[in-house]
């Protein structure tokens, strides 16, 4: 099953999709426009691994759903999702500055957290790192609580949780690609 959802707003049209690999130069592109403003925030090492090359985007595409928000045909949002246990770990939720304030971001966890319903998960799981207060706002009016701290190569990381009520009990798709 291919993850589709459309939304309008504002007029223009907005699509999520699941990422393919010819998308990947352009991920790249989008988490790298949306975390310059950061990047001396960050040590050398945690800002590479932070903003992977495409290739880095299709290997991720290996182990993880990757999804694409298309404003007017044109991507300007992504994020990648993984299954671990009973919770989705959320990584490299990003939007181009353009396109910030246009509730995206919104619309990628409302997607996610809706699979992760659909296939039984009990949360969702995210690391940010503490000077991303805009990222860390949203994350907060969406219900995440913080639950934690690391660190990515000597970048302080928070970590940050969402319990997941269930709509429904019992799921016959959880073999299933999410959708």
């Amino acid at each position: 099953m291919e993850l589709r959802s459309k939304m309008r707003q504002n007029g223009k049209g907005i699509l999520l999709r699941h990422a393919t690999s010819r998308d990947a130069a352009k991920i790249s592109s989008v988490i790298q426009s949306s975390f310059r403003e950061y990047e001396s925030r960050y040590t050398a090492e945690a800002f590479i691994v932070t903003t992977p090359s495409a290739d880095g985007i299709r290997a991720r595409m290996n182990e993880e759903w990757v999804v694409v928000v298309a404003r007017d045909g044109e991507i300007v949002g992504t994020v990648s999702f993984s299954e671990r246990s009973e919770e989705y770990y959320i990584r490299s939720m990003a939007v181009i500055p353009e396109a910030r304030g246009a509730r995206i971001g919104e619309l990628m966890l409302e997607h996610i957290e809706n699979l992760a319903r659909k296939r039984g998960h009990k949360r969702l799981v995210l690391d940010t790192t503490p000077f991303l207060t805009s990222a860390i706002r949203l994350y907060k009016r969406f219900g995440f609580l913080r639950s934690g701290t690391d660190s990515l190569s000597g970048t302080p990381l928070i970590t940050m949780t969402k319990n997941i009520k269930s709509k429904c009990l019992g799921n016959s798709n959880r073999d299933k690609e999410p959708g």
